[in-house]
């Protein structure tokens, strides 16, 4: 019995990948940048490997922390507002990310970087959730740490050395 052959998927090939951007608070992050960003994360063969064919869909939503607090208490049972949730979709649309400016500026001083970095790192850390990766172990960890630099090497951001 000879062996089945490898299956390949090239991103560009056979998922195209469609972001739609709302912003519900003012925000200098601009709305082609969180697009290609996404889409060359989705270019990372493991991530890629997770789209569905033909095409995908992801929404981002960039708010603010009172209403991440409200998607918090409403959707995860947190009382507080955290930097970024994902809200898993229904195939073909690979969910939705919602994504505090507030929480950007702060972090990005905190870590020595600037905003659209912090953002990036944000919006991959929320798509790749939505594609059904964790933190929740060291392992874990390392891996979804590795899947964010090699997404944010395709747009040449790098994160402050101790960000991750």
């Amino acid at each position: 019995m000879k062996p089945a052959p490898p299956v390949t998927r090239i991103f560009n090939e056979v998922t195209l990948l469609e972001v739609e951007v709302v912003k519900a608070v003012i925000a200098p992050v601009r709305t082609p940048f969180v697009r290609r960003l996404l889409q060359r994360a989705a270019e990372v063969p493991e991530v890629g490997a997770r789209l569905p064919e033909a095409e995908a869909s992801v929404a981002v939503r960039i708010t603010g922390d009172d209403e991440m607090r409200v998607f918090n208490r409403t959707f995860a049972d947190v009382p507080d507002a955290t930097d970024v949730l994902s809200f898993e979709g229904v195939s073909p649309h690979v969910g939705d990310i919602a994504i505090s400016w507030p929480a950007v500026e702060r972090q990005a001083a905190a870590y020595g970087h600037d905003a659209n970095t912090e953002f990036a790192l944000l919006a991959v850390h929320g798509f790749l959730h939505l594609l059904g990766w964790d933190h929740a172990t060291a392992p874990q960890r390392r891996e979804m740490n590795r899947l964010t630099v090699a997404a944010l090497a395709r747009s040449r951001i790098a994160v402050a050395p101790k960000r991750l």
